[in-house]
């Protein structure tokens, strides 16, 4: 039987490509109301506009950079103003930039922390009390990377690192409110990710290769879909990720 979010309202963050498109799509199949954030205002509009055609829900294009708490902030006032309260928080916005530490930017660093760090913590603080009322959920998309010490982009990987701990620890401290927290953790996705440093894991990979956006959706709408439990953590990989990852 199909996760079922009938009449639920899901803000998705990152919202514009890849598991963030992905995750809209699903989260409508499912009956949600879907508030679409990213700074993409076109691309907004345009996966607004197919989801509702697609899937007889409403959905809201919000432009926002995560990177800004005041944007923020007015997500969450014009999601609440729209649907009367949110069901499902979706922290999936993400990015990485450069990779080996001595030659990075300042800039990079901050870009990297701003939107992977700073983000995370605004959305889920902004969305926390209207999730109480409802008793919600609040997911987020980490990475492998944030398991496991990686060579690739340690910037990246501390970002994720902080992101699961931060989960983790909020879900400790949110728990007797019914607040349902789960952290999913995709390895390779076929995406545009990766594209601002030249090739993405879209042109890197072949289908077939490693994970689609669609698998990192369905895991998420399995999550925020859980009634009185909540899914604590998941883990999406290729099947021999562990085997080419520690030989």
């Amino acid at each position: 039987m199909a996760a079922t979010l009938e009449s639920k309202t899901a803000i998705v963050t990152g919202a514009s490509s890849g598991i963030g498109a992905a995750t809209c799509h699903e989260l409508a199949d499912g009956g949600a109301n879907v508030v679409l954030a990213a700074r993409s205002e076109d691309r907004l509009s345009d996966l607004a506009a197919d989801l509702e055609a697609d899937h007889g829900v409403e959905a809201l294009a919000v432009p926002t950079d995560v990177r800004e708490e005041s944007d923020v902030d007015a997500l969450l006032e014009a999601a609440v103003d729209r649907f009367g309260g949110i069901d499902v928080l979706v922290n999936n916005a993400g990015l990485a930039r450069g990779s080996d530490v001595e030659s990075m930017t300042t800039e990079a660093y901050e870009t990297m922390q701003e939107t992977n760090v700073d983000g995370v913590f605004y959305a889920s603080r902004a969305a926390l009390p209207h999730l109480r009322e409802r008793e919600g959920h609040l997911v987020f998309v980490a990475s492998f990377a944030g398991r496991h010490p990686r060579p690739a982009n340690p910037v990246y990987a501390a970002t994720k690192w902080w992101v699961r701990g931060f989960a983790k620890s909020l879900a400790a401290q949110v728990g007797d409110d019914d607040i349902g927290i789960t952290i999913v953790n995709p390895a390779e996705v076929r995406s545009e990710f990766g594209a601002a440093d030249g090739e993405s894991f879209a042109e890197r990979f072949e289908e077939g290769e490693v994970s689609e956006p669609e698998e990192v959706a369905q895991a998420i709408r399995f999550a925020a879909s859980r009634e009185g439990s909540s899914i604590s953590e998941l883990d999406i990989n290729r099947r021999d990720k562990f085997a080419d990852t520690f030989h």
